[in-house]
């Protein structure tokens, strides 16, 4: 029986058995899509943002189609940390799988009691944390729109908990390497990159914006060039892994984050189109190794010939 390749990653001291993750906000918390997906076949799974309080989320309508992606205003629609604690959290411990809960927050002090009271719960691998959200006490910028609110969001959460902590980054910005740069410096142990960009779609015969929000975060295989640069430009300017994010709708696509340096990836959009897709590219990554008689997935990561 010939030897199996290695598709085991490991990001700041936590072992997945592969590279392929599900990304934030579309995979519910997990158990909406348990009876689509074999969640064993995961790398692991990123929860929806959770905050300190209930939220309701943005007025209808929250999601639209565009060309070759996809338009999302959901607004952090969640039961908040208490519920998902209680209610949540104990069917996401009984997964085998790596378990990841995205936090946000509209002030440092609420990012940081969230994680405190996560950081009291078992069944919990990793943090990862959204500071793309509105900062309310610098009047509604993203805590992730500079390099100094960055490493203060950071910086504060990393005293509060013993898990890795991962920045997520922020598209919408001049220089997404300082903010990089920046959180690496405040202790994060690992960066994704990239979160939506902003965009807008209109309804020329109503003349209206189609979205109840006016505006919302862009997906899908539009932003794919996008991701790809950035997640090159980090992972050449910093010492952090990188976990790609950005139109992965395929094996192809997720080998190319992969060359460009990203040790990890995430499937967002690629969940709607057909729930399969991360486990999909978990067999073609498995199957592009044997084909070419690479023994570990680790030996792409960063490889790209840019000489």
């Amino acid at each position: 029986m010939k030897e199996q390749p290695d598709l085991s990653v490991k990001v700041a001291g936590v072992r997945f058995s592969n590279p392929v993750l599900v990304a934030s906000g579309t995979f519910g918390y997990g158990e909406e899509y348990c009876d689509l997906v074999d969640v064993s076949r995961l790398g692991g799974i990123i929860t929806k943002s959770i905050t300190l309080k209930p939220r309701e989320g943005n007025p209808p309508p929250r999601t639209v189609e565009t060309p070759c992606g996809m338009l999302n205003a959901i607004g952090l629609a969640n039961v908040g940390v208490d519920r998902f604690v209680k209610e949540k959290l104990p069917f996401l411990r009984r997964l085998n799988t790596r378990i990841i809960v995205n936090v946000a927050g509209s002030t440092i002090q609420e990012y940081v009691e969230v994680v405190k009271r996560l950081s009291r719960c078992k069944g919990i691998d990793m943090l990862e944390i959204n500071i793309s959200c509105p900062n309310v006490e610098e009047g509604g910028l993203a805590f992730g729109s500079k390099p100094e609110s960055a490493y203060e969001c950071i910086e504060q959460i990393k005293d509060h908990t013993s898990y890795p902590v991962i920045a997520k980054l922020s598209p919408n910005v001049t220089d997404i390497v300082e903010i990089a740069c920046a959180v690496q410096q405040a202790g994060a142990d690992a960066v994704s990159l990239i979160n939506t960009l902003i965009g807008m779609a209109i309804d020329v015969e109503k003349r209206t914006p189609i979205l109840g929000n006016v505006t919302g975060g862009l997906s899908g295989p539009a932003i794919k060039p996008v991701a790809l640069a950035m997640v090159w430009k980090v992972a050449q300017a910093t010492k952090l892994p990188v976990i790609g994010i950005g139109g992965i709708m395929n094996t192809q696509d997720a080998l190319e984050f992969l060359l460009a340096g990203a040790s990890v990836i995430q499937i967002g959009t690629g969940n709607f189109v057909d729930p399969q897709t991360s486990v999909k590219i978990v067999n073609g990554l498995n199957g592009h190794l044997k084909e070419n008689r690479i023994k570990r997935i680790t030996d792409l990561v960063g490889r790209l010939k840019t000489g």
